[in-house]
């Protein structure tokens, strides 16, 4: 085998795939699979039922896989037309790609749609590459569409009852209040959890702009929810109406798009606390095209 620094090349030479306590690891030993074997990159075909809604930033692992090769076989099956499907391992899949390997290690099994989606969750989940709200999600299709119960799924991903109990509170937020928390950059699950045991959205909603403007921390925001709901409750009027928060300025709305085969993302910002129109929308992509066109020719890289 050659140079593990140059494409085409996935695990290093005299390197074994890993075989310790990982899930994927642990299924393939089951069914009998304990070894994988080189497959060609263009032969492999993303998973669409992915339960990570984005893949993130991929530089670092990129780089890695360019110095080191793919240390862990991805899990993939077969496709009636001959291709392969991929059942997990999403992220250094792409990474791969776009470190310009031609081939990666990958240990074949034979399963179902269903038992690849419930792979491919469990498998995320276990690594923890979700967010919160993925997380949450994932462990919702867990207990609606495969009958688990709580037990079972803190089981399978390695997590206590309690928490994927209070995991799945996260799916009691208003969807306004989860684009709410999105729009403040609010993505701690401890912190999320505080705001869905608020009374109302209304509460919910004061929350995640006070933890915006001033950043505060759990026990915080705590005592701030416990001030709303006396409020409430009392009757009085909001206790920051005689003290208005600091006016700050409005955080950026984020436009987020990728292509189904998930290899181009693109972002937008905008400088507003309302989404943008459509138009406006146009109006920027319009203007970054334009740009484009105008612009010098890039240099191929050598």
């Amino acid at each position: 085998m050659s140079d593990p620094s140059k494409p085409g090349v996935g695990l290093p030479p005299k390197k074994r795939m890993r075989h310790d306590r990982h899930f994927v690891d642990e299924l393939a030993q089951r069914m009998g699979e304990g070894i994988g074997r080189m497959f060609r990159i263009t032969a492999i075909t993303a998973n669409q039922d992915q339960p990570r809604s984005t893949l993130g930033d991929l530089s670092d692992l990129m780089a890695s896989i360019q110095k080191h090769g793919v240390l862990e076989p991805l899990l993939v099956r077969r496709r009636a037309d001959g291709l392969y499907q991929l059942v997990a391992g999403e992220r250094r899949f792409h990474a791969a790609m776009q470190a310009g390997l031609s081939e990666v290690p990958c240990i074949e099994i034979a399963v179902s749609d269903e038992q690849a989606l419930e792979i491919a969750l469990v498998e995320n989940l276990q690594r923890q590459d979700l967010s919160a709200f993925e997380e949450a999600e994932g462990f919702h299709t867990l207990l609606s569409k495969y009958s688990y119960t709580h037990e079972r799924v803190a089981e399978a991903v390695g997590r206590s009852r309690v928490t994927v109990t209070e995991t799945l509170k996260l799916l009691e937020l208003p969807e306004q209040v989860r684009q709410a928390c999105r729009h403040a950059d609010v993505t701690a699950k401890g912190i999320l959890l505080e705001i869905a045991k608020a009374r109302n959205s209304t509460a919910m909603l004061r929350l995640v702009d006070e933890i915006a403007a001033h950043q505060l921390d759990r026990e915080a925001i705590r005592e701030r929810r416990r001030q709303l709901a006396h409020d409430e409750s009392s009757g009085d009027a909001p206790a920051e109406s005689a003290q208005p928060p600091p006016t700050r300025a409005p955080r950026p709305y984020t436009l987020r798009f990728r292509s189904p085969d998930r290899v181009v993302s693109l972002s937008l910002s905008f400088r507003t606390n309302e989404q943008p129109k459509r138009a406006e929308v146009i109006r920027a992509l319009e203007t970054i095209l334009e740009e484009l066109r105008s612009g010098p020719e890039a240099e191929p890289e050598a």
